[in-house]
């Protein structure tokens, strides 16, 4: 096993009902002025968030709401976020949301914390993020993972750029899930999210530690396996509990870091896919989806022990040469994205096939022109980005 650091800070309440904690929770953290972010109006016509709010004025908390959050969560919101929250005294951002509410609450928790600078300094690195406020999140998506992950990500409307922001302070103090909250999802988003959630794990199964780590290998593919089990049901009927909660579970396991002990992130496809999004807003986990399969084809023989490996542990893929094996693993993943109907090329993503400038284009944003390389199984130069793209160009 190799060495790692591991911290998730983040309290979990889990279960039907964990909602009605959030006042008593958010006063144990030292909340008392509380700043909640939304997105559209699901929680509305649900009733979930005037439930939230009864719960706080119960409880003596004073709060204010900002919604309008988006998939691709903008900066410009955020950064209004923050005027708000600074204006009305928050000591506590409370989340109401999926991952992109959870994201842009980070945001603006941090920024209400350091006053001086403006939030994008921190995700462009021109900051250093040394502080945040206390913020958690009323879960109704299971997807990002971003209830307990170190990461965050904004999209600046003015450059198109779409950023990844990872530190310590992007732990959440509490998260609030309760799976019964995900059942009015639309059917789309629900699949994204499966995805989104698989994909948090394959970007850290696959990475250039070639040292075994037994255990965390086991409970990678043991989560991989549980996600595909319970998709299926849960595309059946979003109101299997059984169904929901695991796939919420996994959710928040799979970006808490917890399945990459001793490993490390690649996360090669998430940043493709952020230049996809940044620039034709298409959906997170259908951008993932698209490029995976022809990002591992690329790649696959850096480590085709590992990809056979993995054909072996995911899916019972024995027979064949290593060569073989690795390649059918490969095809049983992708199928299976396409079992839910999800996207495996441009085409299928709905932007149709691009252009060469426009694809030359996205791989000069993903390598900052050229100047840096992008993830650590097999590292993406500019040229290496504009194949794969390339090779989704159908």
């Amino acid at each position: 096993m190799q060495s790692f650091n591991f911290k998730c800070p983040t309290e979990i309440v889990f279960g039907r009902g964990a909602e009605k904690q959030v006042a008593e929770k958010i006063r144990a953290y030292g909340g008392s002025r509380v700043f909640i972010v939304y997105g559209g109006g699901s929680v509305m016509r649900t009733g979930l968030l005037p439930r939230i709010e009864s719960y706080l004025t119960g409880a003596g908390l004073a709060f204010q709401v900002l919604g309008g959050v988006k998939p691709n969560p903008r900066l410009s919101l955020a950064r209004e976020g923050v005027r708000l929250a600074k204006q009305f005294g928050a000591n506590f951002i409370l989340a109401v949301g999926g991952g992109s509410v959870i994201d842009t609450t980070k945001a603006i928790a941090h920024g209400v914390a350091n006053p001086d600078t403006d939030i994008w300094d921190f995700w462009t690195g021109r900051a250093a993020l040394t502080k945040t406020t206390p913020f958690g999140s009323v879960l109704t998506l299971a997807a990002a993972g971003s209830e307990t992950s170190d990461s965050a990500v904004l999209t600046n409307e003015e450059t198109g750029k779409k950023q990844g922001l990872n530190s310590p302070l992007n732990r959440a103090a509490l998260a609030f899930m309760n799976p019964e909250l995900t059942y009015t999802a639309p059917l789309r988003q629900i699949k994204a999210g499966i995805c989104d959630i698989m994909m948090h794990t394959l970007e850290r199964y696959f990475t250039k530690v070639k040292e075994p780590n037994l255990f965390t290998d086991l409970v990678a593919e043991s989560l991989l396996k549980t996600m595909m089990k319970e998709a299926r049901a849960a595309v059946k009927d979003t109101h299997d509990y059984e169904a929901m909660s695991e796939i919420m579970w996994c959710g928040s396991v799979s970006h808490s870091n917890f399945t990459e002990l001793g490993r490390c992130k690649d996360f090669s496809c998430h940043r493709l896919g952020h230049e996809l999004s940044g620039r034709f807003d298409v959906t997170h986990g259908e951008s993932l989806t698209t490029l995976w399969g022809h990002w591992a084809k690329y790649v696959y023989q850096d480590d085709v022990p590992r990809f056979a490996h993995f054909a072996e542990a995911v899916f019972g893929i024995a027979d064949g040469t290593e060569e073989e094996r690795a390649l059918a693993g490969i095809d049983a993943m992708v199928a299976f994205f396409r079992e839910l109907g999800m996207p495996t090329n441009f085409t299928e993503l709905g932007i149709g096939v691009q252009p060469k400038d426009v694809i030359v284009e996205l791989a000069d944003m993903l390598t900052f022109g050229d100047t840096k390389t992008i993830g650590n199984f097999h590292p993406m130069d500019k040229q290496t980005a504009i194949e794969i793209y390339e090779r989704a160009n159908h």
